[in-house]
């Protein structure tokens, strides 16, 4: 079975790749998902990824290993695994990062990624809801909407945070996001607007696209030519138990994502040599970067209670609540089941030296001991904050030559001094908040980490006890010149023909934010980089 293309995952830059190729109506492309269709009821419906999230029908369920920087536990750490990949199951929010992002990634040596390159590709695919501008895209697949519920509580944050000098802006998404404003989201009318509902959908009917679903890809099929090598195709494995030969005839692309992509390249004998050994695997490139650079954003979760208002605690711990709400959302698309995990953001510098904000908050009128418990059976807030650069690194390893045993996933979270700190400044600046004017009609109580709980390093341990990750795994097979880089800044795969990675695999450093637009910008950026060789320009 020969195709032009074959892309290896269906999630986010997948579906987008699909698309962009399969326009080309000559080339025939196919797209191979592991995970199933993506018709689970709970999708469409925002507030769905209670439910979608540790769900083994749309989520590979992957576990952590055992992180001292987490005093000593385990996390869960979902990744879709389903047509649409974490689009089809994440926190819908559209956050690009910050233009000094991308001119870190150019000033790497890595051309055409600096922010000015980057911001034009972002608007080509985006349907902004208040229309075209300057930052902003109109007709695109990527719909872009506000929020559709409002929170009292949330009002009096924001204006607790501008009570400590963090400023009230209009928006994220301009290149600098210091300041605190709503979040914006893919969604339509309510409804989770995922990879597939923007970019397969509209395309999934061209004669020179397949989707092939339940589809476990085994290895890549390597071959020597002329003292090279070159990928030529994949080995997979079906539901059904066929294993049909799958041939790239131009190229072969992954976008499995973080853990995926890595994992394949190393079952397939590229990768660093010790660990390849000894698995007996045999060698067939040294890339010793493959699977390592893993860094996330761990996002510490701080609980108040509050009172003299209504959070969603108290609406979803009632009957009538729970009535209400479904009516609304069926009856409106609006109220509580249209929103995402978070609502409200805020970006501030933990060091007033450093030129743009490294602390984020997601701010939630919820609040429970972690996805998949109950709520709280008292009204209460989650403001949480992450650390936007971290210098903790981990890694992607496999266990075994099984392609179907999930790989160790090390993070290594706060392990440096300079992640601690920024955890500790992190929540001693949500107390501040918290403490604020703005917010003393509700009369916070401070639940978690506890009011007695001061100095540093009892505040580091507490960030580690309640640090969670925010599902943003990037940089396993990054981009770069250096002797760790997976690709070159055309996303190829060094010294491996007709090989490319294009997903979030490939940050050489995480972006400022949620990392799904930039996986979208990513895909579309690969997509011309592969068509453009397609035409003999693939310089």
């Amino acid at each position: 079975m020969e195709y032009d293309y074959i892309i290896v995952g269906a999630g986010t830059a997948g579906c987008v790749l699909a698309n962009r190729l399969s326009a080309e109506r000559e080339a025939s492309v196919l797209l191979i998902e592991a995970g199933g269709r993506d018709d689970y009821f709970w999708i469409d419906i925002p507030v769905g990824y209670l439910y979608t999230i540790g769900n083994p029908r749309t989520d590979w369920c992957y576990r952590t290993e055992p992180d001292d920087g987490l005093n000593g536990r385990s996390i869960g750490y979902a990744r879709g695994r389903v047509l649409g990949g974490c689009s089809s199951i994440n926190a819908m929010i559209y956050m690009r990062g910050q233009a000094a992002d991308y001119d870190h990634w150019a000033a790497l040596g890595n051309r055409g990624w600096g922010w000015n390159d980057v911001l034009p590709v972002f608007r080509q695919s985006e349907d902004y809801q208040h229309g075209a501008s300057e930052y902003h895209g109109a007709g695109g697949e990527l719909r872009v909407e506000e929020r559709r519920v409002n929170w009292p509580i949330l009002d009096a944050w924001r204006e607790a945070a501008v009570a400590c000098g963090i400023p009230r802006i209009d928006e994220f998404n301009r290149g600098d996001n210091t300041g605190t404003a709503y979040f914006q989201m893919n969604q339509r009318k309510g409804r989770r607007w995922s990879a597939v509902r923007a970019f397969l959908d509209p395309v999934r009917n061209r004669p020179n696209l397949e989707i092939m679903l339940r589809t476990q890809v085994e290895g890549i099929d390597l071959e020597r030519r002329d003292g090279g090598l070159r990928a030529r195709g994949v080995s997979v494995r079906r539901d059904d138990g066929t294993r049909p030969r799958l041939v790239a005839r131009r190229e072969l692309i992954l976008a499995a994502g973080a853990i995926g992509s890595p994992q394949l390249l190393q079952l397939s004998g590229i990768g660093a040599p010790a660990l390849l050994g000894e698995l007996g695997i045999e060698v067939a490139h040294a890339l010793p970067g493959v699977g390592e650079n893993l860094h996330d954003h761990l996002q510490v979760r701080t609980v108040y209670q509050v009172s003299n208002t209504v959070t969603l605690n108290r609406r979803a711990n009632s009957l009538v609540g729970r009535i209400a709400m479904g009516l609304e959302y069926l009856l409106f698309r609006r109220g509580p089941l249209t929103m995402p995990p978070s609502q409200l953001g805020a970006f501030a510098r933990s060091d007033e030296s450093l030129e743009t904000p490294d602390l984020e908050w997601h701010v939630q009128p919820l609040s429970l001991d972690k996805f998949g418990d109950p709520l709280h059976p008292w009204d209460a807030i989650t403001p949480s904050v992450c650390n936007l650069r971290p210098t903790s690194r981990g890694h992607v390893r496999i266990r075994s030559r099984d392609a179907h045993e999930h790989p160790a996933i090390t993070l290594n979270y706060l392990a440096t001094d300079a992640d601690r700190a920024a955890a500790v400044t992190g929540l001693r600046v949500t107390r501040r908040i918290m403490a604020a004017a703005p917010l003393a009609p509700f009369t916070p109580r401070e639940i978690k980490p506890g009011p007695d709980i001061d100095g540093d390093t009892a505040l580091a341990r507490a960030a580690g006890d309640l640090g969670t990750t925010i599902f943003h795994p990037v940089g396993t097979c990054k981009m770069g010149q250096d002797d760790r880089a997976v690709v070159d800044d055309r996303l190829r795969v060094r010294g491996v023909a007709g090989l490319r990675v294009i997903d979030a695999s490939i940050m050489p450093r995480i972006t400022s934010g949620n990392t799904n637009a930039p996986t979208v910008m990513i895909a579309e950026q690969g997509a011309a980089f592969v068509r453009a060789a397609a035409r003999g320009d693939d310089r």
